[in-house]
């Protein structure tokens, strides 16, 4: 697995789930179920500091893992991405060994 901190694009269903990802010039698509959770950012060591009186989405970060398949061929590959919902940025996070094997 690998750590990054890359923008991506992602298209998603109406309801704002994930259903393709585009990241360096290649289109994935979803081969499973998503799954999504919610993790606590590190808000205390960070420079921004949210606004008294902000609400949901100030602490916590939304974050996918997707398992994906690059558009006509490809093995199974696991990304997780962090989705900031205000802004409707998607960055990816972590990528599995052989999607950073295909990248390079």
């Amino acid at each position: 697995m690998g750590l990054f901190t890359q923008s991506v694009e992602v298209e998603c269903t109406p309801a704002g789930q994930p259903l393709r990802v585009h990241w360096q010039g290649r289109e994935y698509r979803l081969a499973a179920e998503p799954v999504r959770w919610f993790e606590r950012r590190k808000w205390w060591a960070e420079d921004v500091r949210a606004e008294r009186a902000r609400g949901a989405g100030m602490v916590d970060h939304e974050i996918w893992r997707l398992q994906v398949r690059l558009v006509g061929r490809g093995p199974l590959q696991t990304l997780e991405l962090s989705h900031h919902v205000e802004t409707g940025r998607w960055r990816l996070i972590l990528v599995g060994d052989a999607a950073l094997r295909q990248s390079a």
